[in-house]
């Protein structure tokens, strides 16, 4: 089964994350994080910048990784690294995204996640609990 290498931004902004749904393809109208494929050459974090900026026209900084998930589709295997990151530059604009919401971190479950990113939503969980206990313990 082909491999298919992706990166994937949880963009926050205050007390929410940025969901886009698809509006094309295979999973068009299935929300996701927004990035993409690693180009020949990239790094993670390179090609996660480059995606927000062609997806979004928004620059990016990467903040830290969260997790990578590893999800077999029906006709290939994604390999998909998922970074915590904040706007640097610019108002996300939907260049090839059918829609997008702000969700705040209790509204995760509003929206129909694509498989896979319904299991970065589990990981992006464990990390606003685990980032609480911090913020609580300072």
């Amino acid at each position: 089964m082909k491999t298919v290498r992706v990166v994937a931004a949880l963009i926050l902004n205050q007390d929410k994350v940025l969901a886009t749904q698809r509006g094309y393809g295979e999973f068009k109208d299935g929300w996701e994080f927004p990035g993409g494929k690693i180009e020949p050459g990239e790094t993670p974090e390179q090609a996660i910048k480059r995606e927000i900026r062609e997806e979004l026209a928004t620059d990016i900084r990467v903040e830290q990784p969260l997790t990578t998930v590893e999800y077999d589709y029906p006709s290939f295997h994604l390999s998909m690294e998922c970074f915590i990151c904040k706007v640097e530059r610019g108002n996300p604009t939907l260049l090839e995204h059918e829609a997008a919401r702000w969700l705040s971190y209790d509204e995760l479950d509003d929206v129909e996640w694509l498989p896979a990113d319904q299991l970065v939503v589990t990981e992006f969980n464990k990390y606003l609990v685990k980032r609480s206990v911090r913020e609580r313990k300072q």
